[in-house]
């Protein structure tokens, strides 16, 4: 049977002059063929009756029952599922080339007998009155910074009008990046939306009861008073309620992904290049919809004259061990602040530490918990004292500043076995005391040299590096200006 698009080529070509044989010859058709059509006046899809009757035997005619009562208890059941199953109950009986023909008849059976589906309700959004925020993970586009993965979230708000969208690097889902990404985005719309919609973020929402009128976290709950929003979450489960950054959250990702195509590399020098790329992307997506947005942002409420503090403020005493643990994350700090409370200032990025108002440390916050970070200049000093306790420390792994260290350390085990740990943490005392990168390219020297690596063949090398760094004397220029006074008399002449 020839198609609709064929026959109307044919006819075209025959409207514009040309003969029957040659407008035939055109789409492939015979001159019988062409007649035919031409004298009927119709397409072939109107021509003709619909066949009703099958052309082979239904090969699944006695295991259909079994089918259908499968899928009226588990309409989510696939076709291929099912047909994998009745192969393996009578191997004899389906072959795999039949999968097609239970697929249109499971098909057909959905549409004329099946369950009525959940249709969704397309919504108006009137300007300034919503807006929608949630997180995103960037991890499956593989960005990374000087040739190191760089494993971040986006937070990602828009408002519903005009679909006008800021972005915020941050790396987990806490209550200080939920809010600080909601101040950034509402300072980018220049304004407040009356409504500020999330899912069930644990950072916003304390129980899933939506009738529950304190269901919201009391920080959460500060924070929409502090901006004078109304708060609301789409149904557990249901993530089209929040739709609109949903959807935006995918094409902003395939965006992003396609630019970092255009750009051939997916490495970046540093996190601000990064930052800059997407930033910049956002502003040219945002470009086509500056119209929309102009005339919702005359209509948002004014954003507050204070800024919000976002962070949060715990004690945290200082251990025997010299670290202090935050969140569920430990932090060495300097050991002469061990048996001290100190006051931790929780930030999204950054942990800051201070005693009795005075800073004392900042560290980047880690996300999750049961990890640590061991600054080994808080402990180095220590160990030298104690170079016994090396070997079976808790935090040993990160007590080595570089792969130059480690190379050392295991070459050092290889070779004075006996004496390893103490000239190890010597090593890394001087690091700290001295300059880690002057030990790691002595270390580096003499690991090329195949040298064993004790720590007074390190401190000669760090100590002529230093010697051989010295500034030179430089004697005080003479500025000859006869020069210029030759070149004043010329021009005046």
């Amino acid at each position: 049977m020839k198609k609709d698009g064929e026959i109307q080529v044919y006819l075209e070509a025959r409207r514009k002059g040309a003969i029957q044989a040659v407008a035939a010859a055109k789409v492939g058709i015979s001159e019988r063929t062409a007649r035919k059509y031409e004298r009927a006046g119709v397409m072939p899809s109107q021509s003709g009756s619909v066949r009703t009757y099958r052309t082979r035997q239904d090969p699944f005619t006695d295991d259909w029952t079994w089918v259908v009562e499968h899928l009226e208890k588990d309409d989510g059941l696939e076709a291929q599922t099912l047909f994998e199953e009745l192969q393996r109950l009578r191997p004899d009986v389906y072959e795999s080339g039949q999968l097609r023909t239970l697929q249109r008849r499971v098909h057909e059976w959905r549409i004329t007998q099946g369950p009525d589906r959940d249709i969704m309700f397309e919504q108006v959004h009137p300007p300034a009155r919503m807006a929608q925020s949630d997180f995103t993970s960037m991890n499956t586009l593989k960005v990374t910074l000087g040739g190191e993965f760089f494993p971040h979230l986006l937070f990602h708000s828009i408002l519903t009008h005009s679909r006008f969208e800021a972005v915020r690097v941050c790396f987990s889902e806490s209550f200080e990046a939920f809010s600080e990404g909601i101040e950034y985005a509402f300072m980018r719309f220049g304004g407040v939306p009356l409504e500020h919609r999330t899912d069930n973020l644990s950072a916003a929402v304390r129980t899933l009861d939506r009738d529950d009128p304190q269901r919201f976290t009391e920080r959460y709950q500060a924070m929409l008073a502090h901006y004078g929003v109304r708060a609301s979450t789409n149904t557990a489960g249901v993530s089209h309620e929040n739709g609109s950054v949903e959807q935006s959250h995918h094409r902003f990702k395939n965006a992003v992904d396609q630019a970092l195509r255009l750009r051939n590399t997916r490495d970046f020098p540093d996190r601000q290049a990064y930052e800059f790329f997407l930033q910049g992307l956002a502003l040219r997506r945002n470009a086509s919809r500056r119209k929309r947005f102009d005339a919702e942002r005359l209509l948002l409420r004014p954003l507050p004259a204070k800024r919000l503090d976002h962070s949060r403020t715990v004690d945290a005493r200082v251990t025997c061990f010299s670290v202090v643990r935050v969140l569920g994350n430990r932090y060495s700090v300097p050991s002469r602040l061990i048996g001290e409370t100190l006051k931790a200032r929780i930030r999204a990025e950054m942990i800051e530490l201070s005693h009795h108002g005075k800073p004392v440390l900042s560290v980047p916050r880690l996300p999750g918990q049961a990890q640590s970070v061991i600054d080994y200049r808080h402990v180095a000093g220590s160990l030298v004292r104690k170079p016994g306790a090396f070997a079976n420390y808790r935090f040993r792994e990160e007590l080595f500043p570089t792969n130059a260290f480690r190379r050392a350390y295991d070459l050092l085990k290889e070779r004075l076995p006996a004496s390893a740990d103490k000239h190890y943490v010597r090593i890394l005392h001087r690091a700290a005391s001295t300059s880690e990168a002057d030990v790691h390219t002595a270390l580096d020297l003499l690991l090329e040299r195949e040298t064993t690596p004790t720590f007074d063949e390190v401190k000669t090398l760090t100590e002529a590096a230093a010697t051989s760094a010295s500034l030179p004397m430089l004697p005080k220029p003479v500025v000859d200006l006869s020069h210029y006074d030759r070149l004043l008399l010329g021009a005046a002449s």
